[in-house]
């Protein structure tokens, strides 16, 4: 993803380690970065916030890796939990606002439609890397 924006980061994915906040032109990365709001929001620290003030769109974007049998229900349970941020950036920050939850089962696998998600923010790898991260 900072690659992508041609902002410094490891050669490799597994050695780089992301400063909170990382900027780059018009694009700001936080990484497990709370977000604070004008409301109190329980759910404000999602895995990796993108904001991108020159198509003015906002990621947030929630990773996990989970058993097999209830990755349906997680992702179901992430786009609840982060829907209150949601509402408060597209107040504050008046950007467009997308959740991506990107849930990975135990063994790889992945719920249909995950790949609708990635499609939503370009600079994420192949859903087959995300698996390989996971």
């Amino acid at each position: 993803m900072c690659r992508h924006h041609k902002i410094k980061a490891a050669d490799k994915w597994y050695k780089h380690h992301p400063e909170a906040v990382t900027e780059g032109g018009n694009i700001t990365i936080l990484w497990d970065f709370p977000l604070c709001t004008d409301q109190t929001i329980k759910a404000n620290k999602p895995y990796i916030v993108v904001n991108d003030k020159s198509n003015e769109v906002c990621s947030l974007i929630d990773m996990s890796m989970k058993c097999a049998h209830n990755i349906s229900t997680i992702e179901f349970d992430k786009l609840r939990k982060y829907r209150d941020l949601l509402t408060e950036i597209e107040k504050m920050w008046h950007l467009k606002t997308f959740i991506t939850p990107l849930i990975v089962g135990a063994h790889g696998m992945i719920k249909k439609g995950t790949e609708n998600y990635l499609r939503l923010i370009r600079e994420l790898p192949s859903m087959q890397e995300v698996q390989k991260i996971a």
